[in-house]
């Protein structure tokens, strides 16, 4: 692999190395197979893995399965001409594994699409769920040791006013007579099949996501934050359809990173841990933030009046398990990481696809 061409991220890269190094050495001359490879979480687990096994020299490989493996060759080609990454290409569903052995397993595959959850809710819940079964047996077939399943905040339902974070062991959920609700029970019936299928043999762990920020970020979609940044990029009014009231919380991907692989390594066999960030701001603010760290010129404006009376819908977690237990943090502050994801863009170059829909009302709870 040549590595002559500079990497964006090195610098990102190099503090989840820092943060992580001694865990890194449970991969020596392993195997382990990525699901989900060309989204947003799969391209940084290629990214922190490629980047660990070549300064630390682990000899390691990863497979990293996903339906349309050639878009990984667009979007990091340089991880697709890594020769420590492999891409084997598959539907979770109802296509093959690939064959071999593997130490660990990381199942991040089923982006938290609202289209596809709107639009076709039983493919999203059927992708979710038999998705995780499969691949469940085949670590349970090829003697995997460790598991580690992308949950999401999604799981505790919507989220009381009154409560300000989302603990682990809040007990709501979603309305399972609500279609809407289809990514969000997906998720809970399979952290009952990892409860079910896990052994003395076969770690499983549980990280239960909430909102992020970072490049391969898509911008086109319903997360606020990128549809902001969007804007940015085009310089044109940061736009907020709707009042601005909704409350979320966003993690930077670096961090993401050194609490997944901390997880995966360190993280106790089913037990769930809440991953994101406890900084909490309206939607409104974020607009402002986005404005104010990467482009103060430009104006933003909201659709909605707030109706004072109306119940504000949270979404932001506590993250005192993984504080405690695992020593993890946020180190990267929103406005740094706005400003990160923001100039990570405007340097590789953006689509105008990726662009052109930057509509967003903001309520939302998918990752």
């Amino acid at each position: 692999m040549n590595y002559a061409t500079p990497n964006r991220l090195a610098g990102d890269l190099d503090n989840i190395l820092e943060r992580t190094e001694p865990l890194w050495q449970e991969l020596r001359g392993q195997r382990i197979l990525i699901t989900g490879a060309t989204g947003f979480f799969g391209c940084w687990l290629l990214e922190s893995f490629a980047w660990a096994n070549r300064r630390l020299d682990l000899n390691a490989q990863a497979v990293a399965l996903a339906r349309h493996p050639e878009s990984l060759a667009e979007k990091a080609p340089h991880l697709a001409q890594d020769s420590a990454i492999s891409m084997h290409a598959a539907d979770v569903r109802r296509g093959d594994f690939p064959n071999g052995t593997f130490s660990h397993v990381i199942h991040a595959a089923t982006e938290a699409s609202a289209e596809l959850n709107k639009n076709a809710p039983l493919v999203m819940f059927d992708t979710i769920v038999e998705g995780t079964r499969r691949a469940l047996e085949f670590s349970l077939a090829h003697s995997v040791d460790k598991f580690l399943f992308v949950s999401s905040g999604a799981v505790y339902g919507s989220q009381p006013a009154q409560v300000a974070q989302l603990t682990e062991s809040f007990e709501g959920g979603p309305d399972p007579l609500d279609p809407a609700n289809a990514y969000a029970e997906g998720k809970r019936a399979t952290e009952l099949l990892c409860a079910l299928t896990a052994s003395t043999s076969l770690q499983i762990k549980l990280a239960r996501c909430f909102a992020f920020v970072g490049p391969y970020m898509k911008l086109d979609t319903h997360f606020a934050i990128g549809n902001f940044i969007a804007d940015s990029l085009e310089r044109r009014p940061i736009r907020v359809h709707g009042d601005g009231s909704a409350v979320r919380s966003y993690l930077y991907a670096s961090d993401l990173m050194v609490w997944l692989w901390t997880i995966l390594f360190k993280g106790k066999s089913l037990r769930a841990y809440n991953v994101g960030s406890e900084e909490a701001l309206n939607i409104a603010t974020l607009a402002r933030e986005v404005t104010a760290a990467v482009a103060p010129e430009l104006d933003v404006e909201i659709a909605a009046k707030t109706n004072a009376g109306a119940p504000v819908h949270r979404y932001v977690p506590s993250t005192a398990r993984a504080r405690e237990e695992l020593g993890l943090k946020a180190e990267i502050p929103l406005h740094e990481a706005i400003h990160r994801t923001q100039t990570w863009f405007s340097q590789r170059g953006f689509s105008r696809q990726e662009l052109s829909i930057a509509k967003v009302t903001a309520r939302g709870t998918y990752v």
